[in-house]
């Protein structure tokens, strides 16, 4: 009989804490500066690929008196010129504002004077995990769920899916919940037959 895995515990909220730094130390650093109203800059911008992470650390950053402006690149004219004023706003009144794209400011399709803006405080670089990050992170998203991934398991997953951290998270929900309903090991066969991959 197949037992129904019930749903004991959601994804946990992103937080400055479960990001996984990477050579994002400094970044890391800062926000967690700005988050505590310590950084003495009024405006952070940071770009990067699609599964960076970028997305992870603006929810991160979402508390009172930090204004959050993430894909700016896709804002139309009434969005940009309400990011230009908020900058202008923290800059003069105190607050910060926390934005996030897929470029650097001088490259993003938007008005000069808010290009300007968004290069006027501390920019950084998203930069996406190295495979040994991205085992490390598989591991310690395992072990937090109670899973043991063997060392197969991990370079079988990495090599086959989509490797940022949003669906590596996605892909070890499904291999515990099938792992759970069908009461077996998470073994690298279990993994193939979750993921439909034919043996090797």
């Amino acid at each position: 009989m197949r037992q129904l895995a019930l749903a004991i515990s959601s994804p946990p909220q992103p937080s400055l804490d479960n990001f996984v730094p990477g050579q994002n130390a400094e970044l890391l650093a800062r926000l967690q500066d700005l988050k505590a109203g310590q950084l003495g800059e009024s405006v952070v911008y940071l770009w990067g690929t699609p599964g960076s992470g970028r997305t992870h650390l603006l929810r991160a950053c979402t508390v009172p008196g930090i204004t959050i402006a993430d894909d700016v690149e896709q804002l139309d004219e009434p969005g940009q010129l309400a990011l230009f004023g908020r900058i202008n706003e923290a800059r003069e009144a105190g607050g910060a504002v926390l934005a996030a794209g897929d470029a650097p400011p001088s490259q993003l399709p938007l008005r000069e004077d808010l290009r300007s803006r968004l290069a006027w405080g501390l920019v950084y670089h998203v930069q996406p995990l190295s495979e040994e990050d991205r085992a490390l992170y598989l591991a310690a998203q395992a072990e937090r769920r109670g899973m043991r991934l063997a060392d197969d398991v991990v370079r079988y997953l990495l090599a086959r899916v989509r490797r940022d951290a949003g669906s590596l998270a996605a892909i070890l929900d499904l291999l515990d919940r099938t792992s759970l309903e069908q009461q077996r090991p998470l073994t690298l066969r279990l993994v193939r037959e979750t993921l439909k991959t034919p043996d090797e």
